[in-house]
């Protein structure tokens, strides 16, 4: 075992701060890697104040992380060597035989994924610790290869925000010849739009926000609907082959529901903390489709990091040292970021 640092919560009501733990040494099939950036998620927040009330303490998070390969397990690692760029995104591992995790659907593992944050350490016991941190330590059938070509601080939230938003416009199979909606611009809708984009849809963004459109055209978006506007709202009825909502707050779905063509997909992957209320009529008289989806498996992902590669896209970051860690969480809370925060790892050797 070593001493990893990293900055960790103690309870739902306590602030991130410096902490200390023991990753393992790699195993035969392990990869441990020095963290570089930490893509900062929605999701951090909400296990970090137990806002899904199945949070472990002590809580420290982060799921978006790129780093480089420092040693190997030299037994039976073959995918990377050390030097190699490399990323971890949500999980650690999966039960690896169900039928989910034989189709390369890790992330539907029928018995659960392992997540890099609070899962289960099955080496060490208690918790898995995730990225906010110096190294670690992980099986690589779960690591995944990054290109030097790209900004490594912007590749980060693509481990989560990106493959998110990838995963379902792959499956539904939206491309030329499709309008195609991205309800909300944050961490998740600003990729949402830059792929819809690549992908070749006609791209319409909702937000409730005119101080948006700017920002909407610049990443792609062909139409910009201010959903506050019931006119405008109601221009868009029935014409739409797919939406992807991205809002992780209470809002009305159904209003989006309205605007899909008969046999349309709306897609939910923002994850709102109560319950959402759904028009059945809506679904039933144009057999619509109301769907989720849940970050992507490993080939996948790495899919979608090559395609990244290949068409220069990364996400929009402001890059923090991990001591603004709690700033950068009221922050996200006051949607003041555009659009992802991504942490500098190497701001822990500042803290004592």
């Amino acid at each position: 075992m070593f001493v990893c640092t990293g900055f960790a919560t103690q309870g739902a009501n306590e602030p991130l701060g410096p902490f200390s733990f023991k990753r393992r040494d790699p195993g035969a099939t392990d990869v441990q890697i020095e963290i570089l950036y930490c893509g900062v998620c929605h999701s951090d927040l909400h296990q970090a104040r137990n806002e899904w009330h199945n949070t472990v303490y002590p809580c420290l998070p982060g799921h978006e992380i790129i780093g480089r390969v420092m040693k190997i397990g030299m037994a039976d690692v073959t995918r990377c060597k050390p030097g190699d760029l490399a990323g971890v995104g949500c999980m650690v591992d999966s039960c690896r035989v169900c039928a989910a995790c034989r189709e390369g659907l890790e992330q539907y593992c029928e018995k659960g994924f392992n997540p890099t944050y609070n899962g289960i350490d099955k080496d060490l016991g208690g918790p898995t610790f995730g990225g906010y941190s110096t190294a670690i330590v992980v099986d690589e059938a779960f690591v995944l290869r990054v290109s030097d070509k790209l900004d490594l601080a912007g590749v980060a939230p693509l481990l989560c925000a990106g493959i998110t938003t990838y995963s379902p416009l792959r499956h539904w199979k939206v491309g030329p010849g499709q309008k195609a909606g991205i309800v909300g611009l944050g961490g998740l809708g600003h990729m949402g739009v830059k792929f819809a984009h690549a992908f070749g849809a006609h791209t319409v963004l909702f937000t409730t926000s005119a101080g948006k459109v700017k920002d909407g055209k610049r990443l792609g978006v062909d139409e910009v609907v201010i959903s506050k506007n019931p006119g405008e709202m109601a221009a868009q009825a029935n014409s739409f082959d797919f939406i992807l909502d991205t809002v992780a707050g209470p809002h009305d779905i159904s209003r989006y529901l309205d605007l899909l063509k008969r046999d349309g997909t709306l897609v939910q992957v923002g994850a709102p903390e109560k319950p959402m209320t759904v028009e059945i009529f809506s679904l039933i008289f144009k057999r619509r489709n109301f769907a989720g989806s849940l970050i992507g498996g490993i080939a996948e992902t790495q899919e979608m990091l090559d395609f990244c590669a290949e068409r220069n896209i990364t996400a929009d970051v402001e890059v923090i040292p991990i001591q603004k860690i709690n700033e950068a969480y009221e922050r996200m809370l006051n949607s003041d970021v555009k659009y992802r925060f991504s942490i500098d790892m190497r701001s822990l050797k500042q803290t004592a």
